[in-house]
């Protein structure tokens, strides 16, 4: 019965949905960009492996590809990312009572806790007016991916896609 819990428990681990959630400055006109370089410094200081950065920024030039945006050395906007992490733990209680009709209805059969952990981490994509330097766009992706995910660049691929879809803001397009 355990086997049958720790396999669904990876199932949905495994599938999980990513949370997204934009903000952007109102004031902005976001069809005049059209270019956009990385913001070196905000790159560097994000605490993940070069191998993930560079999953992350292939997933960003795909998508602003997508939306006819170009990688520019004079960029209209700058990306920056950022990410969060938190460790969840989950604790599952299987509760085996038993009562009703019978020789000593009762019974209380034993409780079997399950206790899991996953990291569930943030994504964050930030886009900079390259003249003023003020942020004028961030999408937030809130999900699940493990150190152990076997397809990482098609996860991360999904988490750049989610967050991205919403950009630009719908009251621009």
């Amino acid at each position: 019965m355990k086997r049958v819990y720790m396999l669904m428990l990876l199932l949905i681990m495994g599938c999980g949905t990513i949370s997204v959630f934009t903000d952007h400055d109102s004031g902005v006109d976001f069809s005049k960009y059209k270019t956009f370089a990385y913001f070196k410094p905000g790159i560097d200081k994000v605490e993940i492996s070069d191998l993930d950065k560079r999953r992350i920024l292939k997933a960003i030039d795909l998508q602003m590809a997508k939306k006819s945006m170009i990688k520019s050395d004079l960029p209209d906007l700058l990306v920056s990312i950022n990410t969060t992490a938190k460790e969840k733990v989950y604790i599952n209680n299987n509760f085996n009572g038993f009562w009703g009709w019978g020789w000593n209805p009762w019974m209380w059969g034993p409780n079997q806790n399950m206790v899991s952990s996953r990291t569930e981490g943030a994504l964050y994509i930030d886009l900079i007016d390259a003249k003023t330097k003020q942020l004028v766009w961030q999408g937030k992706g809130r999900g699940g991916i493990s150190e152990h995910t076997k397809n990482r660049d098609e996860r991360i691929g999904v988490f750049v896609a989610e967050i991205l879809k919403k950009y630009p803001p719908e009251s621009t397009l």
